[in-house]
């Protein structure tokens, strides 16, 4: 299930039926531990064919409302309003890995021994 904060957050801009899948899609990424859409989609508990689960799944994954600029950037910076007062510092962790062709950069904030990633 998702925290209030983010529950609050995704009700201003997700609808409905966008939240509801994302509840899902979550649950099944912490039941399945497996990031591959044929597995997600097979699992997913929606009353209609398997392969339109999985169109249903693509189309989600690809909504300008799941950008980062649009949806993720407002979340961090909210959560560092919530948390971190003006002029305290942040500890930023970057770390880089290849992933087949794929460079990927990962960004994060160092937070009670947690890192929340950017």
């Amino acid at each position: 299930m998702l925290a209030s904060f983010y529950q609050n957050f995704l009700e201003k801009y997700l609808n409905k039926a966008q939240l509801i899948t994302l509840k899902m899609l979550v649950w099944l990424l912490q039941n399945q531990k497996q990031v591959k859409i044929e597995r997600l989609a097979a699992t997913i508990p929606l009353p209609i064919q398997q392969n339109s689960r999985r169109r249903h799944l693509q189309r989600f994954l690809t909504l300008n409302a799941l950008s980062v600029v649009l949806l993720w950037f407002p979340i961090i910076e909210a959560l560092i309003n919530q948390h971190f007062k003006l002029g305290s510092q942040l500890t930023i962790a970057m770390d880089r890995t290849q992933w087949k062709e794929n460079n990927v950069l990962m960004v994060s904030i160092i937070y009670q021994k947690r890192a929340w990633p950017i």
